[in-house]
């Protein structure tokens, strides 16, 4: 009778526990990161072998041999590799989308236009005021726009850097939290509910640094991860209990480089997925926008002081430099302001003389301002649009890739609601073999 009582009352016990696990996953069905769990149930085995009176043993009821964590490895890496790639370009869109507002915002096309067709205006009555102030007024314009172009340039490569640095900051304490949550797996029973809580937050920092930066990932026995950066072959970051912390460093050429400080030495990160990677693809962006922008305003600068240089204004002067440049190429200023001092006459002709303007005409053709500034516009553009498709094509593999590690590790409610009933109608027959028990002993007792 005593055994009928222990295998109902270990039925209960059982049966508690799996209801407890299915509420667990009810409770948290919309849970990032909540992986489904249930309870592992096995015999209570009393005895392998015959009885004394040629009877075969019985067993002792049933018992939770541990919660089992629903998830898939391949999957979850796959859904870290998808979200590498595509947090990669979609940084990459943001910075070259930044980009083509700054070379667009202040229409230094259009500035160029102006400035050259004035001076066209002004060949047709070269000793009027109104025309020389307006090629005055026009060259303003295109300075201004060549430098507030260069100042956006500069801005976004300084946000540029503070968004890396934030980025490596962040990866720092996702590895820091890795270390902690290593450790205490290091420490936990396995297969209880505090060692897949400790998994369920070991995958979701793993899928956040991935979003950060590509990331090789081994599990030991234990369930710890060890993680490198940029590959199979890059550095490691957190291995077991310990993390290293990562760096990030922009020179005046617009090169990016990452580090990884650890264990005392110091290893350099090459990141292929991410946003790191997105940064480093950025910043060569800004860095060729900014090297292309400063040679067209050089040439710009040269090209129309030397063509002043060769001519005569009103006064019979030789022309003096209409522009001066600053600390950088593209930091231009109008240095003539009298509208006299424009060198429309070539050496030698009268005051309606306006050959040396044909001069200028002649350096708009040649060196191709408006259509080097249009092309820059356009190749950014074209990259734009190209990475902008590259993502969309990633987030679609990104999300098919979360919806198959889904299918295993997430919630089903209507699989759940029939365990709940299923687990339900065990634990109450289970108390009823107690019941049951109970009153056998009883009428025992009562016939004694």
């Amino acid at each position: 009778m005593s055994d009928l009582l222990a295998t109902g009352a270990s039925g209960v016990r059982a049966y508690q526990s799996a209801l407890t696990t299915v509420s667990e996953n009810i409770a948290n069905a919309g849970t990032a990161g909540y992986a489904r769990r249930s309870v592992s149930l096995k015999e209570v085995n009393a005895g392998a072998g015959i009885s004394s009176t040629n009877r075969v043993a019985s067993g002792m009821g049933v018992v939770v041999d541990g919660v089992v964590r629903s998830a898939d490895a391949f999957r979850t890496a796959d859904v870290r590799a998808s979200s590498a790639d595509l947090a990669r370009s979609e940084t990459g869109v943001a910075w070259l989308d930044r980009i083509q507002t700054a070379l667009t915002g202040n229409k230094l096309g259009d500035r160029l236009t102006s400035f050259f067709t004035s001076a066209q205006a002004m060949a047709a009555d070269p000793t009027a005021s109104a025309p020389r102030s307006v090629f005055l007024e026009a060259g303003t314009s295109a300075a201004n726009a060549f430098a507030a172009t260069g100042k956006a340039l500069d801005q976004i490569a300084a946000d540029l850097d503070g968004t890396a640095e934030n980025a490596v900051t962040t990866l720092s304490g996702l590895g820091a939290a890795l270390a902690k949550v290593n450790d205490g797996l290091g420490r936990v029973t396995p297969g209880s509910t505090s060692a897949a809580q400790l998994l369920d937050q070991r995958d979701q920092l793993l899928e956040q640094m991935s979003a950060i930066s590509d990331v090789s990932v081994s599990i030991d026995v234990a369930g710890r991860a060890a993680v490198r950066l940029g590959g199979a072959t890059g550095p490691m970051l957190v291995s077991g209990s310990d993390a290293g912390t990562v760096t990030y460093v922009r020179n005046d050429a617009g090169n990016v480089s990452f580090a990884v400080h650890r264990a005392g030495e110091i290893s350099t990160l090459v990141p292929s997925g991410g946003a790191l990677a997105g940064v480093v693809d950025g910043a060569q962006r800004i860095a060729a926008a900014r090297e292309q922008l400063n040679g067209i305003a050089t040439s710009f600068v040269d090209g129309v002081n030397a063509v002043q240089a060769q001519g005569r204004d009103l006064d019979g002067n030789p022309g003096a430099p209409m522009f001066a440049t600053g600390d950088s190429p593209g930091d231009i200023q109008l240095t003539l302001t009298d509208p006299r001092g424009i060198a429309a006459a070539a050496v030698g002709g009268g005051p309606r003389d306006n050959s040396n303007l044909q001069a200028l005409s002649a350096l708009r053709s040649s060196a191709g301002f408006e259509a080097k500034t249009t092309g820059l516009v356009a190749d950014n553009a074209a990259a734009l649009s190209s990475r902008q498709q590259v993502a969309e094509a990633q987030s679609a593999i990104r999300d098919g890739a979360v919806a198959a590690r889904d299918a295993v590790s997430g919630v089903n409610l209507d699989s759940e609601a029939v365990d709940l009933m299923r687990f339900q109608q065990a634990y109450q027959a289970s108390s009823r073999v107690i019941q049951v028990a109970r009153e056998t002993l009883q009428s025992i007792l009562d016939i004694r």
